[in-house]
């Protein structure tokens, strides 16, 4: 259990930094706006994003936060990652870019299998 539970917070702080940490601390920057610009998205959706990523990361690294919101929360990492690796490679072509947040979506699956497995082997211990 000890194993599972320092891949468990390794894997779920990578994500918490990564996309909720660094998105709220850049996502004013010239160039998080010229990013999503250059995306073709509208400048609301990089603040929309922002929101949504810092809540979605406190959701995940929050310890006493109810499974149910914790599922959502990898879902729409899940989604994010996934779109962000398509809107890459539709605008720019298949680059590094469109690998990193696959990069990510592995880490995030991660996070995801070990989270089940603590559940699992807490309620067994009940």
């Amino acid at each position: 259990m000890k194993k599972c539970k320092i891949i468990y917070w390794i894997s779920t702080s990578i994500i918490f930094v990564f996309d909720a940490v660094i998105p709220a601390l850049t996502s004013h920057t010239p160039l998080a706006v010229e990013g999503i610009r250059h995306l073709a998205f509208p400048d609301y959706f990089r603040v929309q994003l922002t929101v949504f990523k810092v809540i979605g990361g406190l959701l995940l690294i929050l310890p006493k936060v109810p499974a149910r919101f914790k599922e959502w929360a990898y879902v729409g990492f899940g989604i994010n990652f996934l779109s962000a690796s398509i809107a890459h490679a539709v605008v720019d072509g298949v680059d590094f870019q469109t690998f990193f947040p696959l990069i990510i979506f592995g880490i995030l699956i991660v996070s995801y299998l070990s989270h089940h497995k603590l559940r699992h082997q807490q309620t067994a211990e009940l």
